[in-house]
């Protein structure tokens, strides 16, 4: 059967999901060409007249990838809600708990752009978009007096930091640690970094906190400090 041909832009698009694919499966320093070719059944020759190199079209498959993330981040921030709804949306989503970019993907991105200065100025550059997007909607709930933050580009900085190493644990030591901690662990990453957790804030938690959430379990167990908060 001939091969629908595709105009320029959809066989770009075509080149970067199976660039995807492929570097997802055999990882950044392994993946060639051909690999890419091979899977599309089409020449090694088409696919670098599309990207003069390699490292092109890995920089351009990574950009390809994240852009639909980004796209859905955007989308959960801008919805008619409060900011501090919209951040736990989105943290829970890109947690490593939730339906985010590949993890074995970026975490070769991550590798590979320490080689590849192409690949590290379009990696750092989406970094960048994400911290903004995050920055602009806690600084909305800051301003509004949802929570106290008085940094909210540092406060994205951390807490982006700790999922994407958390991250890291979880793609590198898979079972690890439980769906439900994790989810636990970024919910409570982002109370710290809004200024909702600590002595006299527990109840500014999320409202869906019951007895079995850690801070109040460590209440139960410690008597004196129970005390201590309720004089």
């Amino acid at each position: 059967m001939a091969r629908v041909r595709l105009n320029v832009a959809e066989r770009r698009e075509e080149l970067l999901r199976a660039a995807v694919e492929q570097i997802e499966a055999r990882g950044v320093a392994a993946v060639r060409i051909a690999d890419i070719a091979s899977a599309l059944g089409v020449s090694n020759a088409l696919v670098l007249y599309h990207f003069a190199s390699k490292e092109k079209l890995v920089a351009a498959a990574f950009s390809y990838a994240a852009e639909g993330d980004l796209a859905h981040l955007r989308k959960l921030l801008g919805r008619r809600t409060t900011a501090l709804r919209r951040l736990r949306s989105a943290v829970r989503w890109y947690a490593p708990t939730g339906q985010a970019k590949g993890w074995r993907l970026w975490i070769e991105g991550w590798s590979a752009s320490l080689r590849e200065p192409a690949l590290r100025e379009v990696a750092a550059a989406l970094d960048q978009q994400w911290k903004a997007a995050l920055t602009e909607v806690i600084a909305e709930g800051a301003a509004a007096g949802e929570f106290p933050c008085p940094d909210p580009a540092a406060a994205a900085w951390r807490l982006t930091a700790f999922l994407d190493g958390l991250a890291v644990q979880m793609t590198a030591y898979a079972g690890s640690l439980s769906r439900a901690a994790m989810r636990e662990w970024a919910d409570a990453a982002l109370d710290r970094e809004l200024g909702l957790s600590g002595p006299g804030t527990t109840a500014q938690r999320s409202p869906k906190s019951g007895p079995g959430t850690t801070a109040q379990r460590s209440l139960k167990s410690d008597p004196e400090r129970t005390a201590q908060r309720s004089s």
